[in-house]
């Protein structure tokens, strides 16, 4: 039996290395989350029978959550390439007009529904590539464009098949719809803060530029045709509807089936993988009726699915392993050791202050994997459950974006054309307010407990 001291010793080493070597960028979270727990666990004394047996088990509480994000991200997918949001974006983009005011309202509410989606880098190109051509012909702020969007998918990434509440849920072996639906009403009262901060800009700018007539401006504004928008969302298979302004059945028939996929998510009457395994075998038959059609679009998102899933499964692995040799539990005993007694039943509140800068100088792969489980399980000494720690470390995911370990944040700076650090500085404030009214809200709501009397 190995030593409890030696084992939370271990066990810090284990997550101090993996945190050290993805955000080096020496192992991808993929092979680290593979690698490291299991040198780890040989070096400690546990022989590879049993070393497989708690990896398995780890995958094993995985499945279902690794099962509903592959599906979520195929539907979604569908959605996407039949051309589902370019309406709308047509639409925004015509009514925002020449006012400033309105196009940075919109841009919110653009980048809002886009980033249903979960796909940060979706929302950047589809949101960005239809809105700049405004922006640099009205003369508007160019930190105001990424500063909106960038919020705006902070907030709606918290959905259960985006990265930062997958990992939390996948980390904690907890029920992401647990996580999420109480979530909800969090999540609108930063939807709200989101358009709240696009008011105050774009009056800003309203009384800076006045508001401005686009005749002198071809192809944008209310008789928007193929622009600048249409084409390049044409080359991401979303162009379609915009180009020629034309919808047939299927447009309807999706809009109708994912409202009704997302009221049957809220109101929790199916569980989630069913819904999302369901949906998307159903919208790719009425989508794409011909197999080779189906195969052609499994194929093009086949990337994309299997470098999530393929973490998610790793991560079994990695949490098995912490689990099984009882790391987890020395690392939470040594841990608590130093939190003042009075400290303790703040850990949720703890919880999630220090994931907005932990969030931002680490990967979220490091947090979640690496730092959550061990505060999970502190908690749990205090009667706070995993659940609550859960939604807890979502609050800083608002200011994460802006850290430089996020890819997507570099094609966003990328497409708005503007400077990275002049990007962070202008943005800062706004994404550190917007993590504290989400701190805020869900106080209110009771998502969590703050310990406070």
């Amino acid at each position: 039996m190995v030593d409890a001291t030696l084992l939370a010793a271990m066990g810090f080493a284990m997550v101090i290395a993996f945190m050290a070597l993805i955000m080096t960028k020496r192992l991808s979270p993929l092979v680290a989350l593979t690698i490291i727990p299991l040198c780890f666990a040989i070096v400690a004394g546990f022989d590879i029978a049993s070393i497989g047996k708690m990896m398995l088990e780890g995958v094993k509480t995985l499945a279902p959550t690794g099962v509903m994000l592959m599906f979520a991200i195929l539907y979604f997918g569908v959605m996407i390439d039949t051309g589902l949001f370019a309406p709308i974006v047509r639409k925004i983009v015509q009514a925002a007009g020449n006012d400033p005011l309105k196009v940075v309202l919109y841009t919110s509410l653009l980048a809002s529904l886009v980033s249903l989606d979960g796909d940060g880098s979706t929302t950047y190109m589809i949101t960005v590539v239809s809105m700049i051509p405004l922006y640099r012909r009205l003369g508007l702020n160019p930190l105001v464009l990424p500063c909106v969007v960038i919020l705006a998918n902070g907030v709606m990434n918290l959905t259960p098949w985006a990265g930062p509440l997958a990992r939390a849920a996948t980390s904690l072996h907890v029920d992401p719809t647990e996580v999420f639906l109480p979530m909800v009403p969090a999540m609108v009262a930063g939807f709200c803060g989101v358009v709240g901060i696009a008011w105050y800009l774009g009056l800003r700018e309203r009384r800076r530029l006045g508001t401005i007539s686009l005749a002198d401006f071809p192809g944008i504004g209310p008789t928007l045709e193929t622009g600048d928008a249409g084409a390049l969302l044409s080359e991401h298979g979303t162009g379609g509807e915009i180009a020629d302004g034309r919808t047939n059945w299927r447009f309807w028939f999706n809009a109708l089936f994912t409202a009704a996929l997302m009221i049957a998510l809220v109101s929790g009457v199916v569980p989630i993988v069913i819904l999302f395994m369901s949906a998307f075998a159903v919208a790719l038959l009425i989508n794409f009726p011909r197999l080779e059609d189906q195969r052609a679009l499994l194929s093009n998102h086949a990337g994309n699915v299997i470098s999530v899933i393929a973490v998610i499964f790793a991560a079994g692995g990695f949490t098995g392993i912490l689990s099984g040799t009882g790391m987890v539990q020395a690392m939470s005993a040594s841990f608590l050791q130093m939190i003042p007694d009075a400290a303790g039943p703040h850990l949720s509140l703890i919880t999630a202050l220090i994931s907005i800068p932990f969030t931002f100088f680490m990967s979220n792969d490091a947090f979640y994997y690496g730092v959550l489980p061990i505060l999970a399980d502190a908690a749990g000494q205090y009667d706070i459950s995993r659940v609550e720690i859960a939604r807890a470390s979502l609050i800083g995911q608002p200011f994460h974006l802006l850290s430089p370990l996020v890819p997507s944040t570099y094609l966003l700076v990328a497409l708005a054309g503007v400077d990275f650090g002049e990007f962070q500085k202008f943005t800062f404030k706004w994404a550190i307010g917007l993590c504290l009214l989400l701190l805020l809200a869900s106080m209110a709501l009771g998502l969590f407990p703050s310990g406070i009397a």
